[in-house]
């Protein structure tokens, strides 16, 4: 079984190929070229260089959110194309369930989370593979508050960009054993996407049921309805 997993959902652009459950090809890139200039060139190498054909792959992975509204849109689109063209179901992966599966820590408390902007933050919190804490977007200090009630005095990994833009303020504010993890492992792996997906083909989805998950509308949006409602 070859699954094809793509990640636009945060700072980097990443395609992965799972064969038969193991990782046989993963790219990840962080540059100044935009997600959707990225993303297509790096799909046709990933088969390239695997020696697969996209006529070989069974299902379609995506990172659907949350995240950049932008980022998310340009995945989502891409697969669907994909999938649509190939007549292949397609899997909806969630970006902090990934980003913990890209951190590790198996059998411990793992905390990712993602920088919302105004002193905000998306998180979980994961035991395992128990997800024990919900992604809403949160102040910080309400969050970790949240964290430290679930997890206690048991040690939590914090990762992802969200953590890394308030490291310090983690340090300062959370009440217990707190361990961050480095720069480099903190953003999200497609192949962590591709396993998650091959583990749950059972919940694939047409290309058409292939959605975004947004957890608060765009700024245009929000902008939008704020000058609708007060002028």
């Amino acid at each position: 079984m070859l699954i094809f997993a793509l990640d636009t959902s945060g700072p980097t652009a990443g395609v992965a190929l799972n064969l038969d459950g193991g990782t046989v090809y993963e790219a990840v890139v962080r540059n100044k070229l935009t997600h959707s200039e990225s993303i297509m060139p790096m799909a046709e190498e990933a088969f390239s260089r695997a020696g697969f054909s996209v006529k070989d792959t069974d299902y379609y992975a995506v990172v659907t959110g949350p995240g950049s509204f932008t980022g998310v849109r340009i995945g989502v689109t891409a697969v669907k194309a994909m999938a649509h063209a190939a007549g292949k179901p397609c899997v909806e992966i969630h970006a902090l369930e990934a980003m913990a599966r890209s951190a590790g820590y198996p059998g411990g408390f793992v905390c990712p989370m993602q920088d919302a902007r105004a002193g905000q933050v998306y998180a979980a919190l994961f035991e395992g593979a128990e997800q024990r804490l919900t992604d809403r977007p949160a102040a910080l200090a309400d969050m970790l508050e949240t964290v430290f009630a679930q997890a206690g005095n048991r040690p939590v990994l914090f990762t992802g960009d969200g953590m890394l833009a308030h490291r310090d303020e983690i340090k300062d504010l959370y009440q217990g054993v707190c361990l961050l993890a480095p720069a480099e492992s903190c953003f999200l792996r497609p192949a962590a996407a591709a396993a998650l997906a091959a583990e749950r083909t059972d919940r694939a989805v047409p290309d058409a049921n292939l959605h975004p998950y947004y957890l608060r509308p765009p700024q245009a949006v929000r902008q939008r309805n704020l000058v609708e409602r007060y002028g």
